[in-house]
């Protein structure tokens, strides 16, 4: 038998995942973040084959603003993996993305971190 650990539990999107919740099956898209079509492909097929959660790298802010046409065009929840720049994932949350997935060892300063928290509390973005 495994033994879970107790964790706390957040929202993304329509999920609710930690706690005692059942384990969400969620997965990273390859495509190149501004490769539109690619994109909506493979979070299209990875829908259909039972993934709760896509994540998709965010290098820059063209990137982020895909997530608005995404969020219109399909309903799971969209993680934007953000590294080294408050900015991007700031902008990934300002276009929809339901939760930011940062190491805040190179996001920068603690007023950059705090900065990119307090949006995300705003929107209730985990």
């Amino acid at each position: 038998m495994i033994t879970r650990k107790t964790t706390k539990e957040i929202t993304v999107g329509n999920i609710k995942i930690g706690a005692q919740n059942p384990i969400a099956i969620q997965s990273m898209l390859n495509a190149p973040p501004t490769d539109e079509r690619a994109i909506f492909e493979q979070v299209r097929r990875l829908r259909d084959a039972g993934c709760e959660i896509v994540r998709l790298a965010v290098p820059d802010v063209q990137s982020a603003a895909i997530f608005s046409q995404l969020k219109r065009e399909v309903a799971i929840p969209l993680v934007a993996d953000v590294h080294f720049d408050y900015r991007i994932a700031i902008a990934a949350i300002e276009a929809g993305a339901d939760k930011i997935r940062i190491n805040p060892g190179n996001i920068g300063s603690r007023d950059k971190v705090a900065a990119l928290v307090s949006a995300a509390r705003e929107r209730h973005v985990p």
